[in-house]
């Protein structure tokens, strides 16, 4: 079987696995207390251009996720998303046994807009009975979103200015941050994000790390104490140098962004056979994913020789699924595939 239904399936980088076995050795302090954790801080607060970022290690996006929302929340408060958004559909609850509840936003194509989230405040603040209702204080997005898609410098620019405007943190969820800033259409930076987002994280799981997420905090106060929330909700490893080592590896010579690229680029392969064949798809993504609308039976006879994840269906007879390439996706793989929907689609 060839796995398109991800972008983890595969371990890690090699240049990861040769830097771990050869610091295996190595010792050091624990819970992110040394020098590779260290030197990756200091490399991702260049690549940010800011050197009063605080940057700390955790294994995953669920951790993360949680982890930043409960440390900037109060127990009566809660975080505008998009109805799409990961913490919202695919984390079992994970931000609301922390006690802050998901407010979920109609989306568009996986995103929420600065004027959405403006009603969603002044609707909360002018309701009579407001202090009964969860009090909307963070404002989550993704980049990329759970649909591939992409919020521009100018929609980024729009919500940041909401926020600050209505005393709203802003966090944008980067475990895929790799594949939106390679994309072709991104006009983001990495000094874009942290201008204008009070904390954010760059993915490792799914751009090349065996595991773990850099969360990059550029707010004081979620900064404050914040070491004290990654113990107190599970996420400190005592082995905190294999987050370290992993990011100053992803964060040299441009390693990072050059295996997003690689993904990026065989999707836009794969997206180019699709439409060439006349397959639409249920967004316009630019990065590593693609849904396309396939008939029934033509996914039926992919299924036998490629795993790929289920979205929605469309109608009777056609649904929407999702093709994700990775870091380490083979380009061989990529045009088998393509061959094969060229056979299916033309009989």
């Amino acid at each position: 079987m060839l796995y398109f239904n991800n972008d983890y399936s595969e371990g890690c980088h090699e240049k990861i696995l040769e830097a771990l076995v050869k610091t295996n050795y190595v010792q050091t302090p624990g819970y992110g207390e040394d020098d590779f954790c260290a030197r990756a801080a200091e490399k991702i607060r260049a690549a940010c251009g800011r050197e009063d970022l605080g940057v700390h290690f955790l294994v995953g996006g669920t951790q993360a996720n949680f982890t930043v929302i409960a440390a900037a929340l109060r127990p009566y408060q809660g975080v505008l998303c998009a109805a799409s958004a990961h913490i919202n559909g695919h984390e079992t609850g994970a931000v609301e046994g922390t006690g802050h509840k998901c407010l979920a936003l109609p989306a568009h194509e996986g995103k929420i807009t600065g004027k959405q989230v403006r009603d969603a405040v002044l609707a909360h603040r002018n309701d009579p009975s407001f202090e009964h209702m969860v009090q909307p204080a963070m404002v989550y997005i993704s980049q990329s979103t759970e649909l591939g898609t992409l919020y521009s410098r100018r929609e980024l620019e729009e919500l940041s200015g909401v926020c600050r405007e209505l005393g709203l943190y802003l966090f944008l969820d980067g475990a895929r941050l790799g594949y939106a800033l390679a994309a072709q259409s991104n006009d983001l930076t990495l000094s874009d994000i942290a201008r204008l987002c009070d904390v954010f994280y760059i993915g490792g799981t799914k751009v090349g790390a065996l595991f773990g997420e850099a969360v990059v905090i550029g707010n004081p106060a979620i900064n404050r104490d914040f070491r004290y929330m990654i113990k107190h909700q599970g996420g400190m490893l005592a082995k905190g140098r294999l987050l370290g080592l992993q990011f100053d590896v992803l964060m040299e010579d441009g390693l990072y962004l050059k295996i997003a690229k690689h993904a990026d680029r065989l999707a836009d392969r794969l997206r180019d056979a699709l439409e060439a064949l006349g397959v639409p798809f249920l967004v316009p993504g630019v990065t590593n994913q693609l849904f396309p609308i396939l008939p029934d039976t033509v996914l039926a006879a992919l299924g036998e020789k490629y795993v790929f994840c289920e979205q929605e269906r469309v109608d009777e007879s056609h649904r929407a699924v999702r093709f994700c390439t990775s870091w380490a996706t083979r380009e061989e793989a990529v045009d088998e595939l393509c061959a094969d929907l060229r056979l299916l689609l033309k009989q």
